[in-house]
């Protein structure tokens, strides 16, 4: 007797039904995603890093119950890192060199993160900050989005653009809370399907103003004529990095809730270093900070989750750039990328499934016409100057050329391939009307040390 094809079919899909619910070891299945991407947060300002100020215990709980990464780097500032995550191109293939040209690229001609699960059939969905890349987020493939009308910080507001309406309020309301529950709203209705969800939260980024949670007076609203500067040194900075932790927590809380923990990845990074001034792991001073290329930069945290597939409390030296992304969730969600692209990451999906995986050699980190090759040991920027990061992220020290170590000689060789095989001197360059950095960026790079 024969079986037709529609009975062993059915009869493979109980299998593998039976083989998950039974814990027999399978390929999981595809997981819903959410992303949380911090604003100006770096390193210094997460517990489970070392903070020597800060308790998040939320952030924390991710670390517990999945896999916190040591090495992993963004762009030094806040649009050139979106666009690279957004993307998964470096910047001179798509012009988002610098906060004033991450808006250049256009939806039209590069690939979009969400347009990508959007054809995986995955409902896709971000709030928050948005403008310094151009367009609107449904120009790049979200479904649905909230965000509002400026680059920087945006909290005590009567404004927000919902799905490309402007929506005008009688009273201010933080906006935060407004994006918060628009995304619990969003993972409510799709907890039956597959969805990504982008959560591009404008906490800890300038002007530093009272939360909700600040004792500040009724309801919570900041007292008049509070403006508020940037970094931790202002009053209300905790308050911020406290409230930032809460709102993780609840997003937890609800796939716990509604029985999604289990079904969805947890990403939790940020867009750049502290700004300001970078702070203290476990009592030493972290080198730099946003808007320089030094290590407190672009060296941001990196926390993933996926209960019961994610190896919790594991801590993952592998290297990390934001251009990995990209393949990254691509495979989690079975999708293909788009073909005649050249994407610059390396997926690493393996390595979140517990198995070892094929982790990159070398980040690239670029900032206008700046830039600099990196591996576990040394760093080489586009002077041609070497860096000894042994002692990273507390400690770069300069190698000369005269009197280099064979082990220095051979580091600066290999980096200078890498960079000249990427050749970013050859593909889009910051337009001559337009600074490299922006001011506050460049004054940063002053007080740390940097190449103006």
């Amino acid at each position: 007797m024969r079986l037709g094809a529609a009975y062993w079919g059915c009869a493979l899909a109980c299998l593998w039904t039976a083989m998950w619910q039974g814990g027999v070891a399978a390929e999981p299945p595809r997981p819903n995603i959410l992303f949380i991407l911090a604003d100006d947060y770096g390193l210094d300002g997460v517990g489970c890093y070392g903070s020597d100020r800060f308790k998040t215990p939320n952030l924390d709980r991710l670390a517990q119950e999945g896999i916190r990464f040591q090495n992993c780097y963004c762009t030094p500032l806040c649009g050139p890192t979106r666009c690279l995550l957004i993307t998964g191109r470096y910047g001179f293939r798509t012009g988002g060199l610098t906060n004033q040209t991450a808006g250049l690229p256009s939806p039209k001609e590069e690939p979009s993160i969400a347009r990508i699960l959007k054809q995986a059939g995955y409902a896709t969905g971000m709030c928050g900050k948005w403008r310094q890349m151009g367009a609107l987020p449904g120009d790049w493939g979200f479904d649905e989005y909230l965000t509002d009308p400026t680059a920087g910080g945006y909290f005590w507001e009567k404004s927000y653009i919902k799905n490309g309406q402007v929506i005008e309020l009688e009273e201010v309301v933080y906006y935060p809370d407004v994006a918060h529950e628009f995304a619990l709203d969003f993972i409510r209705r799709h907890k039956d399907r597959p969805f990504f969800f982008y959560y591009s939260s404008h906490l800890v980024h300038g002007p530093i103003l009272p939360t909700p949670d600040s004792p500040v007076g009724p309801e919570g609203r900041p007292p008049k004529g509070i403006k508020g500067g940037a970094g931790p040194s202002q009053p209300y900075y905790a308050d911020n990095v406290a409230y930032l932790d809460k709102q993780v927590g609840s997003l937890i809380d609800e796939l716990e809730r509604l029985g999604l923990r289990e079904k969805t990845i947890i990403f939790f990074s940020s867009d750049n270093g502290t700004a300001v001034e970078s702070g203290t792991i476990n009592g030493r001073k972290i080198h730099g900070q946003k808007g320089t290329m030094w290590e407190g930069g672009a060296h941001v945290p990196l926390l993933v989750s996926w209960k019961g597939v994610t190896p919790a409390g594991k801590v993952l030296e592998d290297l990390v750039d934001f251009s990995d992304f990209v393949p990254t969730l691509a495979e989690l969600a079975g999708a293909k990328l788009p073909e005649g692209v050249v994407f610059d990451g390396r997926s690493f999906a393996a390595q979140l499934r517990g198995e070892r995986g094929n982790p990159r050699e070398w980040i690239f980190v670029q900032l206008g016409a700046q830039w600099y090759v990196r591996d576990m040991k040394w760093k080489l920027n586009e002077k041609g100057e070497l860096f000894d990061m042994s002692d990273a992220p507390f400690e770069e020290r300069l190698v000369p050329v005269e009197g280099q170590a064979a082990e220095a000689a051979a580091a600066r060789k290999r980096l200078q391939a890498v960079l000249d095989q990427l050749n970013p001197a050859g593909g889009k360059l910051v337009p001559k009307n337009q600074p490299a950095r922006p001011r506050a960026a460049r004054r940063a790079a002053r007080q740390a040390g940097s190449t103006p």
